[in-house]
């Protein structure tokens, strides 16, 4: 994962810390939120604001508000908006869960797998929306550009390339191709490839995708 120093506090939202977001959820009787709990219910309403709105329509007072907590306790533990999406967006899919299986798979069907790869993690709703933050606030800020394009470059891309022999040109156009799908089935919902079957959909890109990979003869 990339590491970042723990940033400055957010100059646009200073005023933010005396000042208690409309609409705090009551909280009835009972053990109060632990420091643990209270970290997780913001990552957790920062997830789902980054997803929706991308990073920079999205202030620290509407994640606070979207926790139900005071806004110095985002300043207290993030430091300030790009501390939070650091934090937030760690990406969904951890490495080593995918890709020994997919670099254990025969060259001739790394197409079929990666094809496969994408459709598990994509049908996760918990995966999905933090990918969609990160893609989303990627376009419109170049900090989230650089995490997200180092990640895949060095945690993914990087990896499968070197492991496969692949050169990185022929892998980012296949995972280009799979992600355009990925938006059109689970973001837009474009019929008929939104309600298509997965192994159809498997049966109808894996050959695309392996021709991107395999060397031209």
């Amino acid at each position: 994962m990339i590491e970042v120093a723990r940033p400055e506090r957010d100059r646009g939202d200073a005023g933010d810390a005396g000042e208690r977001p409309r609409g705090r959820a009551r909280r009835g009787p009972g053990r109060r939120p632990g420091p643990s709990e209270t970290r997780d219910q913001i990552l957790d309403a920062a997830r789902a604001l980054f997803a929706e709105k991308g990073y920079d329509a999205t202030s620290l007072r509407s994640i606070a508000r979207a926790a139900g907590v005071d806004p110095a306790l985002v300043h207290h533990y993030f430091g300030n908006k790009e501390g939070v999406f650091t934090a937030a967006m760690r990406f969904p899919v951890d490495p080593g869960e995918f890709l020994p299986r997919i670099m254990a798979t025969p060259r001739e069907r790394l197409g079929e797998a990666m094809v496969r790869t994408f459709l598990t993690v994509w049908e996760d709703d918990a995966r999905r929306a933090p990918i969609l933050a990160m893609l989303r606030s990627a376009m419109t800020n170049e900090r989230a550009a650089v995490a997200v394009r180092e990640f895949l470059a060095s945690a993914l891309f990087g990896r499968v390339a070197e492991a496969g022999q692949i050169p990185r040109l022929r892998l980012n156009a296949a995972a280009g191709q799979l992600i355009g799908v990925m938006f059109l089935r689970y973001v837009l919902r474009v019929e008929p490839i939104a309600s298509a079957g997965r192994e159809e959909l498997v049966a109808l890109l894996a050959p695309v995708i392996q021709r991107y990979l395999d060397e031209p003869s």
